[in-house]
């Protein structure tokens, strides 16, 4: 290849988009999805269309879908006659969502502890790193994504792809009730700490004690959501 096609073939590849700009729909969704989780709307306030255009920027049919989106993800039911609201935190559904997550989670972390390999424990170690600088700064948003980066290097490694799909479609709702769970006394550095647990049991490539550490996080979770919401 001459150097002409060489310097054609360079700029024709440069005009490839590899991260895409989000849409105006998804940076309202993201933004309205991250308020709910946060609690800057409580449980079972109003959500009016005028306002959230007022307050987020974005024309009506804009809040339209991003409510739908929310709905579906369970953080906004629609009421007859009164419109859409945060849906309201339930202790039977947060007690199936936990019943999942042990499951689910205390299978991967076990599978990704017997394969796990210096890149997949190189990639979870930053992930724990940065989820105890933002436990430490006190920011649950940060804690949140961190935790979720946490749990997808897990699943990946592991081969559970499936039931990261599932996990996914619940993030919201568990996201929710991380943020409840971290507000209470001690858990911002407990919960942490917990999955620190499980890291190491990875590192050492110990799935039974990856398990164990996995199944005692989530019961600590359970148990504080079941005191505040039974």
């Amino acid at each position: 290849m001459n150097e002409g096609m060489t310097k054609n073939a360079e700029n024709l590849a440069a005009l490839r988009i590899e991260t895409p700009p989000a849409t105006l729909r998804e940076i309202a969704l993201d933004r309205m999805r991250r308020a709910i989780i946060g609690g800057l709307f409580e449980p079972g306030e109003r959500l009016v269309e005028r306002v959230l255009c007022d307050q987020l920027g974005v024309s009506r049919s804009v809040i339209r879908e991003v409510i739908r989106h929310l709905e579906a993800e369970g953080l906004v039911e629609m009421l007859a006659k009164q419109g859409p609201i945060v849906a309201k935190l339930d202790w039977d559904d947060a007690r199936q969502i936990y019943e999942i997550r042990a499951a689910l989670e205390s299978k991967a972390v076990a599978d990704c502890a017997r394969v796990a390999g210096p890149d997949v424990k190189s990639r979870l170690r930053k992930a724990m790193n940065e989820l105890e600088r933002t436990s430490k700064q006190n920011s649950p948003v940060g804690v949140l994504d961190a935790t979720t980066e946490f749990y997808k290097i897990v699943f990946q490694a592991g081969g559970h792809n499936i039931a990261w799909e599932i996990v996914s479609r619940l993030n919201s709702r568990i996201s929710r009730l991380r943020v409840m769970t971290l507000s209470t006394s001690n858990r911002m550095m407990s919960g942490p700490s917990q999955i620190r647990e499980i890291f190491a049991a990875i590192d050492a490539n110990n799935p039974d004690a990856a398990a164990a550490a996995c199944r005692a996080h989530v019961g600590a979770a359970a148990a504080i959501a079941r005191t505040i919401l039974a």
